[in-house]
């Protein structure tokens, strides 16, 4: 079979891939944190080629396992880079990716302390402005607690602790979003997801394919990440009306999360049904209620609003969203400067860069590091800089110093 690749430039390769994904550019361009003009122009030849750390963002977004498929040359597999963009990452791979053949015995571990602590941990994770530099030095030992601890219990305890394993990999997979490269990402993902197998709790083992849906669709296997949901959610649902709320949380977490997987896919009627379900849920819970990690509830249906409309490049409808979105009520930090800068996206989109860039400020108030760490972010501070306009050129590259970019 001859490859229609064979000869072609990088925008060339880019357009070609990115159809056999079936992906429209608007997709794509916001996805990288671009115009949809300004990937046109990459794949037309107009542009210059992207420099190498947008071409692995373009990757990621593909679903491409080696840049030689974008490139043409023969490059390091986008797979196999120990890409580390925080310093938190390092100490949290080591602990992962050991692998302990003996381990002691005693102090015997208390798997319901170990469940505690990574409760802690997660509260951590949304009440800091800076949650990856919180959690550097708590995550290690956390990862080697639980895994030592799955290795000396049996029985319930055994089990127990497995369940929290796999929710420190679950926290691990939100700490290594956006800052690790693609194969640690994947092998926490899948440690969960072994974890929770051996948990044996259908709740447990819903927040691991919870997990495992986040990092599908980051890495382009959209269609992969709402089939997983979908029967995670199906495993909740015989226990719905009987069970407990943060079951019916987990239920509703994975409505939202085919909801923006949806809209990615530019599926806005599949997007706005899965919205509506979590929706229902969400009213069904206490008053003020929120997950203890996807932070599921009524605010975060709000936020989700935002988001999906933002994905559909429905600017205008998303700020109505943001209009009725409280933000003080979002109890993570990390999340609520995920909201404005979905707000961002959408001023974006009416190409009020006036907007954007204020909105880009108030998103770094609520969480620099999140900001800093977030490709979307990153990739609109750019654009800003670049093709902004004279009037916010000063500030925008101030902000672009702040995000820790090189400005010329």
């Amino acid at each position: 079979m001859v490859d229609e690749l064979v000869g072609k430039t990088i925008g060339e390769r880019i357009q070609i891939l990115r159809e056999r994904r079936g992906k429209s550019r608007a997709v794509v361009a916001g996805l990288v944190g671009r115009s949809e003009e300004w990937l046109k122009a990459v794949e037309k030849g107009r542009l210059q080629p992207p420099r190498l750390d947008m071409l692995i963002r373009i990757a990621e977004v593909l679903g491409v396992q080696d840049l030689e498929q974008l490139t043409g040359q023969r490059d390091i597999p986008l797979g196999l880079v120990r890409r580390a963009a925080h310093d938190a990452v390092p100490a949290i791979r080591e602990a992962i990716e050991e692998i302990p053949l003996v381990v002691a015995a005693d102090p015997r571990p208390d798997a319901e302390d170990l469940r505690r602590r990574v409760s802690d941990a997660w509260r951590t994770w949304h009440a800091s402005a800076a949650p990856r530099e919180a959690l550097s030095g708590v995550l290690p030992q956390l990862i080697r607690d639980c895994q030592r601890a799955v290795r000396v219990l049996d029985g319930r305890d055994r089990r127990t602790a497995y369940a929290a394993l796999s929710e420190v990999y679950a926290l691990c997979e939100q700490v290594l979003a956006w800052v690790a490269d693609a194969s640690l990402v994947w092998l926490v993902a899948d440690r969960g997801m072994l974890a929770a197998q051996q948990a044996d709790d259908p709740l447990v083992l819903a927040g691991a394919a919870w997990v495992m849906g986040n990092v599908q669709r980051a890495t382009g296997r959209e269609e992969d990440a709402i089939a997983l949901v979908r029967e995670a959610a199906a495993l909740l649902e015989p226990r719905l009306a009987d069970g407990s709320d943060a079951e019916r949380a987990m239920w509703g977490a994975l409505q939202l999360h085919a909801a923006i997987t949806s809209a990615r896919l530019g599926r806005e009627g599949d997007a706005l049904r899965y919205w509506d379900l979590g929706n229902q849920m969400a009213r069904r819970l206490p008053d003020g209620y929120a997950h203890p990690w996807t932070v599921f509830g009524t605010a975060n249906v709000a936020v989700t609003a935002v988001t999906v409309h933002a994905d559909l490049r429905k600017g205008g409808r998303a700020l109505e969203d943001a209009e009725r979105v409280d933000p003080d009520s979002v109890p993570s930090l990390e999340r609520r400067s995920r909201l404005w800068l979905a707000v961002a996206r959408s001023y974006h989109l009416r190409k009020d860069n006036v907007g954007t860039l204020n909105l880009l400020r108030q998103a770094c108030d609520v969480s620099l590091e999140a900001m800093r760490c977030h490709p979307l972010a990153r990739g609109l501070v750019s654009e800003l800089v670049t093709s902004g306009g004279r009037l916010v050129e000063r500030d925008a590259r101030a902000l672009a110093q702040r995000f820790g970019l090189a400005v010329v």
